[in-house]
């Protein structure tokens, strides 16, 4: 029995805009033209030139994850957590408010902006990032970071080992793999990779949780979701009947294909958002306020802390 795929409910383009520091980012998901997409609150494909970046700034309520495809970006916190994220690493950061204990104060309250490392021979940094909600009941538990390394992201080959399909497993499941990154409240991130030219066709399907919130979004070639065609760079919101298992991925062109397949438990529940700060109220927006004003409840060095690679 065939199984049923999901098809293009929505697809929007992400054009070229200026971010931080003399960043440039391609933002689909917290644009006007897709504001936010249960649980998903930005995605941003961003590009680092030599002297760009991010300035210092405090985070609370959601998380953020940063996926590297070239170059590498220093980061740093008030805690004292600091490294760098090169091609094909992930961190996975939970950032959040009131702390359990000592040896994750502060984590991501006070972040340092990423900055990017540059040098004679190497590739301008340019990645994901993606802004996550996290449930209500989690919003002010204690910070954490997830982060692997290129080589300890899990990989699936759906069409067999020397097939003409490859997806890292950054979380969630693909054909058996599973990644050992875990998101507060669901969320399966898998990076495809289809290439042409091959004698086995570059189709398959890949299975997401019925009920949850997916969306693709494509980085190199042209691909068909079911029969849709989609090229580069857009973000495709995909339908969630009942019936639908997952999605038919196939390449369209012949020339290779990447994309981002994400999907997330959808939290339904109200979204207060003031800058990087995303609360469920207008009271715990103000309350977060106070807090970060005040120096307490996980924002205690506000006022005075200053990240060492942000000034360089």
């Amino acid at each position: 029995m065939a199984e049923t795929s999901r098809n293009v409910a929505k697809k929007v383009q992400a054009f070229e805009t200026s971010e931080g520091a003399g960043a440039t980012v391609r933002r689909s998901i917290g644009s006007m033209n897709l504001h936010r997409l249960d649980p998903f609150l930005v995605l941003d494909h961003f590009y680092l030139p030599p002297g760009s970046g991010f300035p210092d700034h405090p985070h609370r309520g959601q998380a953020t994850v940063t996926y590297m495809f070239e170059g590498s970006v220093q980061h740093e916190d008030s805690a004292g957590h600091k490294g760098t994220i090169g091609p094909g690493d992930l961190q996975w950061m939970i950032a959040v408010g009131k702390l359990k204990y000592v040896g994750f104060e502060e984590i991501s309250n006070d972040e340092g902006r990423p900055v990017p490392v540059h040098g004679p021979g190497l590739p301008n940094p340019t990645g994901l990032q993606l802004w996550i909600d996290l449930p209500k009941a989690d919003k002010m538990t204690a910070p954490s970071y997830q982060e692997l390394v290129s080589s300890q992201v899990p990989t699936a080959y759906p069409l067999g080992p020397d097939g003409p399909a490859e997806v890292k497993v950054i979380s969630g499941k693909s054909f058996g793999v599973e990644s050992p990154v875990r998101h507060l409240g669901g969320c399966w991130y898998l990076d495809i990779k289809l290439k042409a030219g091959g004698e086995a066709k570059a189709e398959f399907f890949q299975d997401i949780p019925p009920g949850w919130t997916a969306f693709l979004y494509t980085i190199e070639g042209a691909l068909r979701v079911n029969d849709q065609s989609v090229e580069k760079h857009y973000t495709v919101v995909l339908s969630a009947e009942e019936n639908e298992a997952g999605i038919l991925l196939s390449l369209d062109g012949n020339q290779d294909a990447r994309a981002v397949l994400i999907a997330g438990a959808p939290l339904n529940q109200p979204v207060f958002q003031y800058g990087p700060f995303v609360m469920n109220s207008k009271e715990e927006i103000m309350a977060t306020l106070r807090d970060y004003d005040g120096q307490r409840n996980g924002f205690e060095k506000s006022k005075t802390w200053r990240s060492s690679i942000g000034g360089r």
